[in-house]
């Protein structure tokens, strides 16, 4: 079975495009932004977050999945290339684009909890993540990738995914998923 998605969202070409001319190369897998869209489809009226913009690519895939009552929170620190992303997504009224550190962010944020996490960067995901799971709603889902080996890894970050695995998967307010799938996913939802 092919498992490339055959149906891009129309911004998801145009972002890549202009990630590429900007050198930009950390861009959300298509299996992955066509997992964002059917979490994002299976929320109507769900409050999003994104740790980590990027070009903006996630956010295309999760924006393509929403409907209109949806809204998703992008959080980014990487001001230059989050550009890329408001300028090409920034006129649909479900986005907002935050440029902030994401860990800073996390402990700032007061609001109300999310539906969908999906953190793609450091903070939610290796730092901050007990702050990231409070954000989790009970029954919400709580989202990472890039956890099989990838190319610029640190030295030791195996050792930290692995840590990070067991942590999520020990939990017992969590129900989680590992997919040897695209960069290498992880899914939870919140059980209590």
């Amino acid at each position: 079975m092919d498992d490339t998605p055959t149906h891009l969202p129309p911004a998801v070409s145009v972002l890549r495009a202009a990630a590429a001319a900007h050198g930009f190369t950390l861009s959300c897998e298509d299996r992955t932004g066509s997992l964002l869209a059917v979490l994002a489809a299976a929320r109507p009226g769900g409050r999003i977050l994104e740790l980590g913009t990027g070009a903006g690519e996630g956010a295309a895939w999760l924006l393509s999945g929403m409907d209109a009552g949806a809204r998703l929170v992008s959080v980014e620190l990487d001001a230059d290339v989050q550009a890329l992303a408001r300028t090409a997504l920034a006129t649909d009224p479900r986005a907002e684009f935050v440029t902030a550190d994401g860990g800073a962010w996390l402990e700032a944020y007061d609001g109300p909890p999310f539906d969908l996490v999906f953190a793609d960067t450091w903070p939610g995901k290796f730092t901050h993540l007990e702050r990231a799971l409070e954000l989790v709603a009970p029954g919400g889902t709580y989202l990472i990738d890039d956890l099989l080996p990838q190319p610029g890894w640190p030295d030791g970050h195996l050792a930290s995914v692995q840590e990070l695995i067991a942590d999520l998967t020990g939990r017992p307010d969590l129900r989680t998923v590992r997919l040897t799938w695209a960069s290498g996913l992880l899914m939870a939802v919140r059980t209590e």
